[in-house]
């Protein structure tokens, strides 16, 4: 029996040695790659931001120079009856720049230093052209980026624009060499003081990658001076980070590297991966002593209690072991024999209570930061309150319930001017972090197109070009955008694959709105949006919704549907807005009961007042 005994505590011995020693290396194989992966995206993060911080430097200093020179032009043009050709050649020689273009009030070149545009309609031009159009309206100034012209695709320049007093616009610009020379001086200075960590730092070149700027003295030398160029930057996306041996310091280091362009400048950062690492490692060092410790005492405890056991205590705690490697949890091991094996089923007992309590301590930390995100979230979200509250004009209320911590949807308006507000309700695809992160994206670049003086389908139309960039995961919006009026009523929007509104006319009744909805938002490049009008009078109401609303579903998976909801609209079509979409609210959560809630409910209600004064 002693030698049965032995052969078992022996045969346990190895396999229990073998177990240990794969878990030891399978979790801190796990670990390590979970600290590379964090560490380099906290790598990438950090680049990211040092390019954005330069690229908007330059974008500023770009434009500020050249809207102070077309400002100074401007005043210049406006006590003018007549523009010669002496007298806009002799712009070009005060300004320093490389052409002049006069637009009358219908958007027609009448004098200009290239006197192939002349008589040239900035309507018949592609987008290049069309965003000068902005300035015939409410728009004072407008400064377009380096780029290509729409009148031959070829010439290359970037513009300035004026209003002038008759109601055209003087227009200045720079070609590429003028451009360059201009921007030299300010770029060349833009990153002599920045280092990425300690021995990171970045780089402005040129369009041929020749160095403009650096921390050294690199100034008009190749990029290959620093790098032997193992990957051809043109097949590299901007803004992706990438790995690059360069010359650090006299020395041929790997490097995360990423790059962007602007202004037709390009703009490096580089940053050691052992740099970025050193954090990791010194984790990786201390992990693996822990696992070392923790393995070791495990395998220890284990050896020394095992050579009393006997086959059928070793196939009772197996049996309970594997009940806990399974997931069960709330599994007792109770072999209570021996001492030892009184002792080992404590200890296993009391690692399962220790994990279980680690699993639930996980969880309530990952409920407050969900928590948290959807508290930020919210919190970018725009409330009635202070700034619309008082407003005589127009009665808005919106409101989002998400069906997980964070969502999809979201909703925004603001005012463009003093006399237009844009209002704006969008879902996107998915659900959770994933989705609310695209939301955060979608959300901020509308508003910024929509803030430029674009007109809403073209607020959409470059939104979803720069929302289609990079879209690897798929993800796509549907969203529905006005403009209103505040004086007028009129409301100019577009609808990007999203439900249709419901207006309340002047008799009292809500229905549909009927128009072509466009296609969704990031779901294909190079799709254009159309612009249509709705006219509010006083009194008149728009509400717009997602498709939580008409869509949610009973215990019976019954949805809620339109009627449902244009019925609760026509029963309190009098109540504030803030009142209607409460009681929709209402109406949902008793029509699904316990059923659970699958997607985000959000509604915007507005309400046109027009000029009337509320007592």
């Amino acid at each position: 029996m002693s030698l049965i005994k032995k052969r078992i505590s022996t045969s346990f011995q190895k396999w229990l040695l073998l177990i240990v020693g794969i878990a030891f290396i399978m979790t801190l194989a796990f670990l390590g790659g979970y600290q590379t992966k964090l560490f380099t995206d906290s790598a990438e993060t950090l680049l990211d931001v040092y390019i954005k911080d330069v690229r908007q430097d330059i974008y500023d200093t770009a434009d500020r120079n050249l809207l102070t020179l077309a400002k100074a032009a401007a005043n210049e043009a406006n006590t003018q009856e007549e523009f010669t050709d002496e007298f806009l050649r002799g712009m070009l020689d005060r300004y320093d720049i490389s052409e002049v273009n006069i637009v009358n009030p219908e958007g027609v070149i009448i004098a200009s230093t290239d006197s192939r545009l002349v008589g040239y309609d900035l309507k018949k031009g592609d987008v290049q052209s069309a965003e000068f159009l902005a300035l015939l309206g409410a728009l004072p100034e407008y400064v377009q980026t380096f780029r290509p012209i729409d009148f031959d695709g070829k010439t290359r320049r970037k513009y300035a624009a004026v209003a002038l007093d008759y109601g055209g616009f003087i227009q200045i610009g720079y070609n590429d060499k003028k451009y360059y020379t201009a921007m030299y001086v300010s770029v060349l200075e833009v990153v002599k003081n920045r280092h990425v960590g300690e021995d990171g730092f970045l780089i402005v070149a040129d369009s041929k990658w020749q160095i403009i700027s650096d921390r050294g003295n690199n100034a008009a030398q190749p990029i290959t001076i620093l790098t032997a160029m193992t990957k051809d930057f043109a097949s590299i996306d901007n803004a992706v980070m990438f790995d690059e041996g360069i010359y650090i310091d006299g020395r041929f280091r790997r490097c995360f590297c990423m790059f962007d362009e602007t202004e037709g400048y390009k703009i490096l950062a580089v940053y050691p991966y052992s740099e970025a690492m050193a954090s990791r490692n010194v984790s990786l060092k201390v992990m693996t002593v822990m696992q070392i410790l923790i393995f070791g005492t495990l395998f220890i405890m284990i050896f020394f209690l095992v050579r009393r056991l006997v086959v059928r205590n070793i196939h009772q705690i197996n049996v309970s072991l594997s009940a806990i490697t399974d997931g069960n949890l709330d599994t007792v091991v109770d072999v209570r024999s021996h001492v030892e094996f009184d002792s080992l089923s404590n200890d296993i007992n009391a690692t399962v209570d220790t994990l279980k309590r680690y699993i639930k301590e996980a969880e309530e930390r990952i409920d407050a930061e969900l928590a948290f995100a959807k508290a930020i979230q919210h919190s970018a979200l725009p409330t009635v309150h202070p700034h619309y509250a008082n407003r005589n004009e127009f009665d808005i209320y919106a409101s989002m319930h998400t069906a997980k911590e964070v969502g999809g949807d979201f909703y925004d308006f603001y005012f463009i001017d003093e006399d237009h507000l844009a209002f704006l309700i969008a879902d996107v695809s998915g659900k959770g972090i994933p989705a609310a992160m695209f939301m955060m994206t979608s959300k901020t670049i509308i508003k910024s197109y929509a803030e430029s003086g674009m007109s809403v389908e073209e607020v959409f139309t470059h939104a979803n070009e720069k929302l289609c960039e990079g879209n690897d995961a798929g993800m796509f919006v549907t969203a529905w955008m006005g403009i209103l009026n505040i004086r007028t009523g009129k409301i100019l929007f577009a609808n990007a694959g999203h439900n249709p509104p419901l207006v309340k006319h002047a008799d009292g009744t809500f229905e549909y709105l009927k128009s072509r909805a466009g296609f969704v938002l990031a779901g294909m490049d190079g799709v254009r949006y159309r612009k249509n009008e709705l006219d509010l009078s006083p009194g008149d109401a728009i509400y717009l919704y997602t498709d939580g609303v008409t869509e949610a579903t009973d215990l019976n998976e019954e949805l809620y549907g339109e009627d449902r909801l244009h019925a609760v609209l026509q029963k309190y079509k009098d109540e504030s807005m803030e009142v209607i979409c409460s009681e929709i609210k209402k109406d949902v959560d008793l029509f699904a009961g316990e059923a659970p809630q699958f997607d985000d409910i959000t509604m915007l209600a507005l309400k046109f007042k027009g000029q009337e004064v509320i007592s």
